[in-house]
């Protein structure tokens, strides 16, 4: 996993789990790019599919375009090891992942045709663990 997937600093090591069942109300719109990936489901997104995600669209476009990534993975997720007896405190963090509430944009697309974003956003939407849809920029007035 590469280093900048992961917080240089922490507040505090460990989180509770805390889940907010809402739809997104900041970054559920296309801000930097001309498309996004937007989220129909909830989840905590890890740090690796985020990654898996980047190398699938950079590998199709080959340098082509701009690619924003609009999720960051800030929260930790501990995890107790199998066959472990209850209790002796929380357990250690085993992955980051980013909180995504259904209509989140995570990936962005800029400086491509539409058909070379919609396929190179499907690529990246394979490797995502919620249902995707391809959205536009919306022109302001």
């Amino acid at each position: 996993m590469p280093p900048y997937k992961i917080p240089k600093r922490v507040k505090h090591r460990k989180e509770f789990r805390r889940v907010r069942d809402r739809k997104a109300t900041k970054g559920n719109y296309v801000a930097f790019g001309d498309y996004g990936l937007q989220a129909l489901e909830g989840c905590w997104l890890k740090s690796n599919c985020i990654e898996s995600g980047r190398v699938a669209a950079q590998h199709y476009l080959k340098r082509e375009g701009k690619l924003f990534i609009r999720v960051f993975p800030d929260k930790p997720v501990s995890k107790k090891p199998l066959e472990t007896r209850m209790g002796k405190g929380k357990a250690d963090v085993d992955y980051w992942a980013a909180r995504v509430k259904p209509g989140t944009v995570m990936f962005e697309l800029a400086g491509v045709s539409e058909d070379k974003a919609k396929a190179a956003l499907h690529r990246v939407a394979m490797k995502m663990p919620v249902r995707c849809r391809l959205v536009h920029r919306r022109v302001s007035v």
